[in-house]
């Protein structure tokens, strides 16, 4: 569940900043970034958020803290509850009363993203290469559905190839969609892990191995590959750079009695 809570921070953060619109389900107005290609029937852990939104507006003694903000707090803890490195989470973010899942679609890094276009997408929200190399970090915990990886493992040549004949019995070419393989070898715990896997061709994704495959952003790979102290510092630094991203404060936007929906 660590792992889905992060994930639902950074697809909110990537849609119009930090707002908790990913949280938001359709309706007749509501077009949910849950029915977005990177979120449709794999966005996980919206009862999680419930729960504790019940809990600290019961513990308040009425809503004072925002969807968007207990969805920050949620995916800090998370990542120290998997092993990870802890940051100071600045709260005051309100809650948007709209969400896009055309925007989703658009400015969501895909899993099939070259490596220009992840400097480009990230460059688009206020992040740079460092910040792109550090938070991609974030697949050191989770899994990944087979139809994100199965152009990677049949189609690409920079991939290990008993790595990537081990992964087609997870994910044929035909069919199983949903299986499901670990980001890293140690998907439940938030380690350097991944780089490692970078480095020897076995990055589950293409926009993954991207990442370590000749260009920019080889040094920085070898980097967090060797030093997992450096690697947990610049990701609390890139994930607060993150979470700022055009938080809607002051009268924008609202405090949400129900992270699903509007007031």
């Amino acid at each position: 569940m660590g792992a889905s809570l992060l994930r639902l921070h950074f697809h909110d953060c990537f849609v119009n900043g930090c707002d908790g619109s990913i949280l938001l389900d359709p309706t007749s107005t509501i077009d949910s970034e849950k029915n977005a290609n990177p979120n449709f029937q794999s966005a996980r852990g919206f009862e999680v958020v419930d729960e504790i939104k019940q809990a600290v507006d019961e513990a308040c003694g009425k809503p004072v803290v925002s969807c968007a903000d207990i969805l920050a707090v949620a995916s800090r803890d998370s990542v120290v509850a998997l092993g990870g490195p802890t940051w100071k989470v600045r709260l005051g973010r309100r809650d948007s009363t709209t969400a896009s899942r055309d925007d989703a679609n658009a400015d969501i890094p895909a899993p099939f993203f070259s490596l220009s276009q992840l400097i480009t997408n990230f460059q688009n929200h206020g992040l740079d290469e460092k910040d792109l190399v550090v938070l991609a970090g974030a697949h050191t915990i989770g899994f990944a559905r087979c139809v994100t990886f199965r152009d990677h493992i049949y189609n690409d040549s920079n991939i290990n190839l008993y790595f990537a004949k081990a992964l087609k019995y997870i994910c044929p070419k035909n069919g199983g969609d949903f299986n499901l393989a670990p980001l890293d070898p140690t998907p439940a715990h938030f380690d350097a892990a991944y780089y490692a896997d970078l480095v020897q061709k076995r990055g589950i994704l293409h926009s993954d191995q991207e990442l370590f495959n000749g260009g920019s952003t080889d040094a920085l790979v070898k980097k967090y590959k060797h030093n997992t102290v450096a690697f947990y510092k610049d990701f609390a630094k890139s994930i607060i750079k993150m979470g700022n991203m055009k938080p809607l404060t002051g009268n924008q936007g609202e405090v949400r009695l129900n992270c699903r929906k509007v007031n």
